[in-house]
């Protein structure tokens, strides 16, 4: 399998740049484990397989478990979340599927979120939710294979 084309990132390295900064600052004031959660959760939503294959390997290098990865499709009928990660998790899904509802991101989420982040959590929770769909659209859009970005 091949792409349909370089990567943009690869073509516009000052776009690899700009994406690499934006993650970098994102990992900051928020659990790594917690992130890779979320970006594997918003990854799935997209069909990116890329980040699908890539995430759980980072999240286990951090200590995250099998079980918990298998279960993030799954996570509101899974007990191995806590309510923060639960609040994340439904964040991620109403950031990533903005389309699907008349009111994308309802209060009713924002408001669970709200209680278990403070502000600049919140921003970079929303930052690295955005950030990871970035990456996802940019891998679906030219099919870049798995196993290409090393982790």
């Amino acid at each position: 399998m091949h792409a349909r084309m370089n990567h943009p990132v690869m073509v516009l390295p000052e776009a690899m740049n700009v994406l690499q900064s934006l993650g970098n600052l994102t990992k900051q004031g928020l659990p790594e484990k917690l992130l890779e959660l979320v970006h594997l959760r918003a990854s799935q939503i997209n069909g990116c397989s890329v980040c699908v294959d890539m995430h759980p390997k980072i999240a286990r290098k951090l200590g995250e478990t099998d079980e918990r990865l298998f279960a993030v499709s799954a996570w509101r009928d899974a007990p191995y979340f806590s309510d923060a990660e639960r609040a994340a998790l439904a964040l991620t899904e109403a950031v990533t599927r903005l389309a699907d509802r008349e009111d994308p991101v309802p209060d009713a989420i924002w408001n669970e979120a709200a209680k278990h982040f403070d502000e600049r959590e919140l921003a970079t929770l929303v930052l690295s939710i955005a950030t990871i769909n970035v990456w996802n659209r940019l891998n679906a859009a030219i099919k870049m294979p798995v196993g290409v970005w090393k982790v």
